[in-house]
């Protein structure tokens, strides 16, 4: 163990452990969303993100951008990137839309218990994971480097480069936005009531299906999101990308509280920095042990999360 390198590294590990906190927070939010509203822990959702990172990847072999080229320009790369990110919105969005008709919804109206819906929810899991290992050979796949990753500016031991600005500018961006989306709108106060109490919801003239297709929706939108940056970020994907992410991304959000969207986004920079100085410390083999260590623990000592929230009655 080398203890060291955090102090002469500390600003640089800080910085990362942001970046990379920030693409789990995205992913994070969506099984918050969905535990909030139907108290189900959708399984399925690191594969959303899986299929995103493949659409990201579709649209720059589409352009013609193959293998590790020189960066583009900033002015071509932001239309580029935003097209990008629109698509792979788009289909993870409607992939989460679709899971939740298929997987979900006949389940909800006959009233399973969430035990079955848990299953299917594993079972859509292995379903996607299967597929794209079919469709890609179980390969792995590089996404072109479109930007320029020399450092712009420097703070202490801290390099920005514009990936990492990328990220952390759109990523909060979009927690404002979700922030707005919730708190301020229509469909925002229906999630608010189906999470609370889903018959009084309906007898106050809330539209549960509704409701729901939107917060899967929200979800989707959001780990689509969160897969452009990562591509644009680590640069490949495969077909169980989605496992390792979604482990870490679950374990943020039962860190900060499961079904609490401040929570949710508390716990995703926590666990990014904490990964980032173990790994710094133990060895990068290491981050993904501590990061189940994590979840063991918060379960056995703290599953209300750091914000308090039992998960029985957690709340969007």
């Amino acid at each position: 163990m080398d203890f060291s390198i955090v102090v002469s590294e500390f600003a640089s590990l800080f910085l990362d452990g942001i970046v990379v906190g920030a693409i789990y927070a995205l992913v994070a939010l969506g099984y918050t969303l969905v535990y909030g509203v139907l108290r189900l822990i959708n399984f399925a959702h690191s594969e959303i993100f899986m299929l995103g990172t493949f659409a990201s990847l579709g649209v720059t072999m589409l352009l013609g951008y193959t293998g590790f080229e020189e960066p583009i320009g900033i002015g071509l790369f932001l239309l580029t990137f935003i097209l990008i990110t629109v698509v792979a919105a788009v289909a993870s969005g409607s992939a989460a839309m679709l899971l939740e008709v298929v997987a979900y919804r006949r389940l909800r109206r006959k009233g399973a218990n969430r035990l079955s819906s848990l299953i299917s929810a594993i079972g859509a899991s292995f379903f996607l994971v299967e597929l794209f290992r079919l469709l890609t050979d179980s390969k792995d796949w590089d996404f072109p480097r479109l930007l320029d990753k020399n450092s712009l500016f420097e703070i202490s031991s801290a390099y920005f480069t514009a990936d990492k600005l990328v990220v952390l500018i759109g990523a909060f961006g979009l927690m404002f936005a979700l922030d707005r989306i919730i708190q301020g709108t229509r469909l925002g106060r229906g999630i608010r009531a189906v999470s609370q109490d889903e018959k009084t919801a309906v007898l106050m003239g809330v539209d549960v299906d509704k409701v729901i297709a939107f917060t899967f929706l929200l979800g989707g939108v959001l780990a689509g999101v969160a897969s452009a940056f990562y591509m644009l970020f680590y640069e490949a994907t495969k077909f169980n990308v989605g496992f390792l992410l979604g482990i870490s991304a679950f374990t943020a959000a039962v860190l900060g509280g499961i079904g609490n969207i401040r929570g949710a986004l508390a716990g995703s920079f926590a666990l990014g920095l904490i990964q980032q100085f173990s790994s710094a410390i133990l060895g990068y083999n290491w981050r993904d042990v501590v990061t189940f260590l994590i979840l063991v623990l918060v379960l056995l000592f703290k599953p209300t999360g750091l914000f308090g929230e039992a998960l029985q009655r957690a709340r969007v």
